[in-house]
């Protein structure tokens, strides 16, 4: 079965779905569509391509960091880690809910605080089940050795969290903390993986956006993703409300000015439009060009290509070869792909000659969660972002203003030998035999 995952990470082939997977598959989407109402339109990722933009799956609440804007509650670092198999049975959920392919962050916490041998188990069974497992982290107890072996045991992509709200001594500036991000490149880089970085947006770091941008378009031989994730009052964090400075708007204007371009975001949607903004972009001679700025070429896009699929760490030409081949049985995408690329390289031809045609690829994403006291019922309907929990998946802005309903439960562990109860917060995690009613 690794072997096999193994094989489908490398070569970005999807093994063919069973009969059951592929009715979940579209139960899920039909339910994705479903829940996004009326923001559900052409140009919408969730109920056509996706059935959720990820899931998040925490393995302990324990951190090394106490950052000034965290999620986590105050009671964190005291709740044991879950045990193995309520990890997998959570996971098993995931995939009933929203089918195979789906990403899932596993996180936390820091999930690296978990037990190693079991953090490779968890990725294990993920990738083995037909999900696409991600670590999200802060790096702090990574080493290239431990990114190898999740690597083996199918791990797809790695997201690090780095800024100026985890108070890492010696750094008071973005710029800064540069050396620490240009460690983890280093760590990660000829890797398989999709290589993602976070920040938390807030006062302090808003005016230095246009820079990490700059950052990050430079190292986009290894860097595929960056998300700049807007200040929010919920969880054990200390610096409560955003000031009228940030909002999405804004946030994408400091993203456009450190690409070189005014990028066209929105052009596919991810979810509910006040909770997240995404601008897929090729680098060419360090500018950042959108792939695609016409809303209905990609709806008709995902109508006509819905079924198929490509992992996203591949380079961005192997990646449009991939539909080029699926075209060549739907002419009149070949005609239409000439139209409206041919122009847009002629723009930036100049740039393709300094360059010498080597083209790269990263995207840029803004994720605009909800303070506790504020949830908006439609969004949280409409949520792209998910966590896994007792009861199934919920939103992970309602998750963090409810943190401790969920986390602080005992739970019900039922086995062939009969079933335990999961105290977490008592004596580190105590599990007890009880008697399950008939």
């Amino acid at each position: 079965m690794i072997r096999k995952a193994l094989k489908t990470l490398f070569t970005g082939n999807s093994p063919a779905l069973s009969a059951k997977e592929s009715y979940q598959v579209s139960d899920a989407l039909a339910k994705a569509k479903l829940r996004m109402g009326s923001h559900f339109k052409k140009n919408q990722i969730l109920g056509r391509k996706e059935a959720i933009g990820c899931v998040s799956l925490e393995i302990s609440q324990r951190c090394n960091l106490d950052c000034s804007l965290c999620y986590l509650s105050p009671s964190s670092n005291q709740v044991a880690d879950l045990p193995l198999q309520e990890v997998f049975r959570r996971l098993d959920g995931i995939k009933s809910h929203f089918g195979v392919g789906t990403d899932v962050q596993i996180s936390g916490g820091d999930p690296t605080m978990r037990d190693r041998k079991e953090l490779m188990q968890i990725v294990r069974y993920a990738r083995e089940i037909g999900l696409r497992p991600a670590l999200f982290t802060n790096g702090i107890r990574c080493d290239r050795s431990m990114i190898e072996e999740l690597v083996e045991n199918g791990l797809s992509d790695i997201a690090f969290h780095v800024d100026l709200t985890q108070k890492r001594k010696g750094f008071s500036t973005e710029q800064e903390l540069n050396k620490i991000r240009n460690q983890y490149i280093d760590l990660v880089r000829g890797l398989p993986l999709m290589v993602i970085f976070n920040t938390t947006v807030h006062t302090d770091n808003f005016f230095e956006i246009p820079d990490l941008v700059r950052f990050f378009v430079e190292q986009s031989d290894v860097v595929r993703f960056a998300s700049f994730q807007l200040q929010a009052d919920t969880g054990r964090g200390v610096l409560g409300k955003r000031g009228e400075t940030i909002s999405l708007d804004s946030v994408k204007e400091k993203i456009n000015e450190g690409s070189g371009n005014r990028l066209a975001w929105d052009s596919i949607l991810v979810g509910h439009p006040k909770c997240h903004s995404y601008a897929p972009t090729i680098i060419v001679n360090n500018k950042a060009f959108s792939i695609v700025d016409d809303p209905n070429l990609v709806g008709d896009f995902f109508e006509d290509f819905q079924d198929i699929t490509h992992d996203r760490r591949e380079s961005p030409g192997k990646i449009a070869l991939k539909y080029v081949r699926a075209a060549v049985r739907k002419p009149r995408w070949l005609i239409r792909g000439v139209k409206y690329f041919f122009p847009r390289l002629w723009r930036i031809r100049r740039d393709l000659v300094k360059s010498r045609g080597k083209i790269r690829k990263i995207s840029f994403f803004v994720q605009n969660f909800m303070d506790a006291d504020h949830l908006d019922p439609e969004r949280v309907e409409a949520c792209s972002f998910m966590v896994m929990t007792p009861d199934g998946p919920v939103s992970m802005c309602a998750h963090n203003a409810n943190r401790d309903d969920y986390i602080l439960r005992p739970i019900l562990i039922e086995g062939k030998e009969g079933a335990e109860v999961f105290y977490p917060l008592k004596e580190s995690g105590r599990v007890e035999s009880t008697e399950v009613p008939a």
